[in-house]
């Protein structure tokens, strides 16, 4: 790490003016917490810093943290007990950025941390710019050679800032924003900071878009530019766009698994073992999970959008149906193989992309992620209960970001629920998941279940290192459609425990025995699958953890669809695909419950 270095920064004019001038954005309007509008903020390269960190204040009331904790400042009790009494999760505690863990692996050798505002309470809350004309993110498969060469150029120029490590523009620093948010950097109270298995997934990612956006339009002076998405939903988009595939370009990645070039297929549901089938049977199994993830499992929001994760909780509470399928095993299937050489002895522990320490570092990922963000926008669209969470813990949780000003920003999940007020929407395309039910049946009536030990004489199951098939008791049958929409049916997994450095995936079918063909998924049958990326321990993985969580998948539709609605008892298959040896599961029960 360089030496300490603290420089100001200021919101009222560029401090790094010879690094390229940004200024034909339109400026936030600029609240700060004290009233003054030309502020300047000391910003530190190192983690020592001064001063407690103040609660921020809504707009028009105290926020419930500042009764919680007093005055005294939110991390001034950053080592009491957690609450009991729920509150949002406020922005990083920047003094306590340290160093971040390769999941699986050593300490992160290089800083993940941001440079530092020195005094953290007078961050400004971000106001969203007007614009006059909205940016219209392009699907990648569509894009013009004009384009490429616009993004091209804007993604050099953001390397070229690299020059200084320090620089919140610069590729690496952007890159590191995931890096110190996803492995470990941060700490929340005593718990670590993490944005992934829970319902800040999807605005953190929100934001650090929008920003890395903005900042690439400001490089090249086009405030119109957008990031493309990588349409991996519709099947002229289920390759890696080539723009991304040419050597010497900015885009370019030499630390990807070579499998992903020459046009081949994406595999949704992959996680480190290869499907032998035909390009016609991975695409059908392509969209055939996406219809699974976006309509059939996410009914309602904490289905979509992931587990409640509330200052002073554990992270990784559980993640979302689109967290879950299609955007880890694309994260897998795109980095390299695990394990491999990547030269100089050096071991792979799935660079760039299967790793969310490098992630970043593959200008994939933020194409990747565009698409990750409009399947918000899609699934809201969809209807019924299908809207953003009204959980104001949710809502006033916080986010620390720098934009193309270089000012820092604290920003609001709130502020981030409609993507045309943030100034961009997505060139549509068509969703062919949509209509993408399974319409076969495996199983012609009800599976015999004489031979098919009830759930209390299977769990807890000490490891699923082999199929296993239970039958398991519903807690109400024949319901009218007015009490499906009152509660939803829900088949929940608890207490799913594994060795977090692991890839994971199992696979669970409803009115099936042991005897179903698993790598078929094309069928009524299919109910969903989990799969989980590795986790970051300790500096070299002294220490590997066993988490309970929970899986839960809405079965209302499927008990429907397999004509299983006036059934007492059904049958569960559960077959693992990826890491069975080390998961072990307590429980097994069918609830209904309101999702919302």
């Amino acid at each position: 790490m360089a030496s300490s270095s603290t420089l100001p920064l200021c919101t009222s004019k560029i401090l790094f003016s010879s690094f390229t001038n940004s200024s034909f954005f339109a400026k936030p309007s600029q609240h700060f917490l004290h009233g003054k509008r030309n502020q300047c903020f000391k910003v530190s390269c190192t983690g020592e810093h001064d001063g407690n960190q103040l609660d921020a204040i809504k707009e028009g009331a105290v926020d419930r943290r500042n009764v919680l904790l007093g005055l005294g400042g939110l991390y001034g009790a950053a080592n009491l007990a957690p609450l009991a009494s729920a509150a949002p999760v406020p922005p990083p505690d920047q003094k306590s950025c340290g160093t971040a863990t390769i999941t699986d692996g050593p300490a992160v050798p290089y800083s993940c941390c941001p440079p530092k505002p020195d005094d953290m309470d007078s961050v400004p809350y971000y106001k969203i710019p007007r614009m006059s004309k909205l940016r219209k993110r392009p699907a990648a498969q569509n894009v013009t050679e004009e384009y490429i060469a616009k993004y091209q150029l804007a993604t050099s120029k953001m390397k070229e800032l690299d020059k200084d490590q320090f620089d919140p523009l610069g590729f690496k620093q952007q890159a590191n924003i995931h890096c110190a948010y996803c492995n470990d950097a941060y700490t929340m109270g005593d718990q670590k900071l993490q944005v992934h298995e829970s319902w800040l997934f999807f605005p953190f990612h929100r934001w650090y878009l929008y920003f890395y956006e903005r900042i690439l339009g400001s490089l090249i002076d086009d405030p119109t530019f957008a990031l493309p998405y990588w349409n991996w939903d519709h099947p002229s988009g289920m390759r890696l766009p080539p723009m991304f595939d040419v050597e010497g370009s900015s885009l370019y990645d030499a630390r990807r698994n070579p499998q992903v070039r020459n046009g081949t297929i994406i595999d949704l549901g992959f996680f480190g073992d290869e499907v032998k089938t035909n390009e016609i049977q991975m695409i059908t199994n392509n969209l055939l999970l996406m219809y699974r993830q976006m309509i059939t499992n996410a009914p309602c929001p904490l289905l979509f959008f992931g587990e409640p994760y509330r200052f002073g909780s554990k992270p990784n509470p559980g993640q979302g149906t689109i967290e879950n399928i299609p955007h880890t095993p694309v994260h897998i299937w795109t980095g390299t193989v695990r394990d491999t050489d990547l030269g100089n002895g050096v071991k792979s522990y799935g660079e760039d992309m299967g790793n969310f320490y490098s992630a970043g570092l593959d200008p994939v990922f933020y194409c990747h992620h565009a698409n990750v963000d409009r399947m918000w926008n899609e699934w809201k669209a969809l209807g019924g209960k299908r809207r953003d969470l009204t959980d104001n813990d949710w809502l006033n949780s916080e986010f620390f970001f720098y934009d193309e000003n270089r000012d820092p920003w604290r920003v609001k999940v709130r502020d981030c629920l409609d993507s045309k007020k943030m100034g961009y929407d997505y060139e549509p395309t068509s969703t062919p998941w949509r209509n993408f039910k399974p319409g076969k049946k495996s199983t012609e009536g009800k599976v015999n279940l004489s031979s098919i030990k009830p759930a209390s004489k299977v769990f807890p199951l000490s490891n699923l290192d082999r199929a296993i098939c239970f039958s398991i008791e519903r807690p109400a049958t024949s319901r009218s459609q007015q009490e499906k929409d009152e509660l939803e049916e829900i088949l929940t997994f608890k207490g799913v425990k594994y060795d977090d450095s692991k890839y994971i995936r199992f696979d669970v079918f409803l009115n099936a025995d042991k005897t179903v063909n698993a790598d078929d998924i094309n069928k009524r049958e299919y109910a969903g699958s989990y799969t989980s990326l590795p986790h970051v321990h300790g500096p070299n993985n002294a220490t590997h953890e066993f988490k309970p969580k929970e899986f839960k998948l809405a079965i209302t539709e499927l008990l429907e669809d397999c004509g299983l609605e006036d059934e007492d008892i059904i049958a569960v298959t559960v077959v693992p695909k990826k890491g069975g040896e080390v998961v072990s599961i307590d429980n097994v029960e069918i609830e209904l419950k309101d999702c919302f």
